[in-house]
């Protein structure tokens, strides 16, 4: 009997983590969508208002909210290791920190690069795929199911993961002539290494290790699309 209680208070137990993880889960995923959704209408009310005027300072009008919502997928990375939610860690860090490299490194150091079309045209993107893919794992972790929204979620980056890799590189190439004329974290280090850091350099490398790592995530995106639009899994979830 009191093997029996114990087994029945750890499964109740189990529960009540595993339902509040999900509230939590829900919670993040409902901040992210309401976050990415308001910047995504935002740049398009405002296209359809101002044309291409609007497009010089998209920075300066959505871009503190979008520092503030590619700042908060870093949890996304604890969420894996700590196994409440189910994505590979390496995949999904590669696609975080390329993002966080971009605005914070490239994008938001140079005011110059922030007036330049590159930069609505890769918020355009990312957006896009955000909206898309919080929405299915907002609703997923609810326990509802949508076919159309499962497909567009695991189809939608073929077109669009590609082209966001060519504007990451090309916001990189607009940044560099900036780079080298203000010296922006290009230093030298002290006696006794006498070593000088040229970031243009790091900044070239990256460019190349950009496609690297796109060629590993498109591998991984391809995985999961036909793990989860199988006509087992499919069927599993229809039942």
């Amino acid at each position: 009997m009191l093997g029996s209680t114990t087994g029945s208070q750890h499964h109740r137990g189990f529960n009540v983590f595993g339902c509040t993880m999900n509230t939590y889960l829900f919670i993040y995923y409902l901040i992210q969508f309401c976050g990415h959704s308001w910047i995504f209408t935002n740049m398009i009310i405002r296209f359809l208002s101002f044309g291409k005027d609007s497009l010089a300072d998209t920075f300066y009008s959505i871009g503190l909210v979008m520092r503030l919502c590619q700042s908060l997928s870093i949890l996304e990375l604890l969420h894996i290791l700590v196994g409440i939610e189910e994505n590979r860690f390496l995949p999904r860090f590669l696609q975080i920190t390329e993002r966080i490299i971009i605005l914070f490194v490239v994008i938001t150091s140079q005011e110059e690069v922030q007036g330049k079309y590159i930069v609505c045209v890769l918020f355009f993107l990312w957006n896009l795929l955000d909206v898309v893919r919080y929405t299915y794992c907002m609703l997923s972790v609810s326990g509802t199911y949508y076919g159309a929204l499962t497909w567009l979620n695991y189809t939608l980056w073929i077109p669009v993961y590609p082209l966001s890799v060519l504007a990451k590189a090309f916001a990189i190439y607009e940044s560099l002539p900036y780079f080298e004329s203000f010296g922006t974290y290009s230093t030298k280090l002290p006696f006794p290494v006498a070593l000088s850091i040229y970031f243009p350099y790091i900044l070239k490398l990256y460019l190349a290790m950009l496609f690297v790592g796109m060629f590993f995530i498109t591998r991984y995106l391809c995985s999961e699309r036909k793990a989860h639009l199988g006509a087992s899994y499919i069927k599993e979830k229809r039942s």
